[in-house]
């Protein structure tokens, strides 16, 4: 049986993240626009990455703006393309914003570090603080732009001590982030079965992590090349009545089900992990 994300976040915590890191806190948390490189970075090839046991299903719990040409006689260089964030014509056509989609390499792959953030994004745009964890409880990972609530991105290390090896890469509140397979906050459940491809398996919203898929059905969702599973957590519309919600609780629903339909949920919370 597939495991819950709480579940499993627990105990990977229990066994992976040692105490709090004593090494030295990143630079002020204050956004400041990283300057332009002279030359274009070359994207870094992804570390061969293991795969995941197929029964560890994972199932959640959580833009960079292309610097516009100066008036004059010259224009900028164009910004490096991120190693590890999709690009070209299909990303550049959604407009100045540019979100950005996590992708399961490159400074996103399981070998990554706090360093390599750093150094992609500026020291000056990512802190290592407490973020919120399950039950209430505070974890300690690096953010990426912590000031920006739509650039905000969470990064759990499985070596907190050092800040290596890519644990879970959160993207919850208003951030902008994209997911694998273009997932993205505020989607509905409609979409998300189709970029899955079919109907996949997720908990009532009684449950501690309700709402959650807890099963893609070996759908296109359920394995993403780089070895990392990708989870969502759905909450219900504002306006769902208490009768819909009350009948979208129990244990577990079909995404499909009409009375999971009748609330029309939307993703609340995407986890990409390792």
């Amino acid at each position: 049986m597939r495991r819950s994300f709480f579940a499993w976040l627990a105990a990977a915590l229990l066994v992976v993240v040692p105490a709090a890191s004593s090494a030295q806190q990143a630079s002020p948390d204050e956004e400041t626009p990283a300057k332009p490189a002279k030359k274009a970075r070359k994207a870094r090839q992804p570390a061969q990455q293991p795969q995941l046991d197929e029964e560890d299903q994972l199932s959640p719990r959580q833009l960079d703006q292309r610097p516009p040409a100066r008036s004059g006689k010259r224009a900028e260089p164009a910004a490096a393309p991120e190693p590890g964030a999709e690009d070209g014509p299909a990303a550049r056509a959604k407009g100045a914003e540019g979100a950005r989609t996590i992708a399961c390499s490159g400074v996103f792959a399981k070998d990554s570090s706090h360093l390599k953030l750093a150094t992609r994004f500026d020291s000056r745009n990512i802190t290592f603080t407490e973020v919120d964890g399950p039950e209430g409880s505070k974890l300690m990972a690096s953010v990426l732009f912590p000031n920006d609530a739509k650039r905000r991105l969470e990064v759990l290390w499985q070596n907190e001590a050092s800040r290596t090896d890519t644990h879970l890469i959160v993207i919850n509140g208003q951030s902008t982030w994209s997911a694998p397979k273009g997932l993205r906050l505020g989607m509905p459940l409609a979409a998300v079965e189709k970029l899955n491809g079919k109907p996949f398996k997720m908990s009532g919203f009684d449950q501690p992590n309700g709402g959650s898929a807890i099963d893609w059905q070996g759908g296109a969702l359920d394995k993403l090349p780089g070895g990392c599973h990708v989870g969502v957590r759905l909450a219900p519309d504002a306006k769902a009545t208490e009768a819909a919600r009350n009948d979208a609780a129990g244990q577990e629903f079909a995404s499909n089900d009409a009375k999971m339909r009748a609330v029309r949920p939307i993703i609340a919370e995407i986890i990409v992990g390792y």
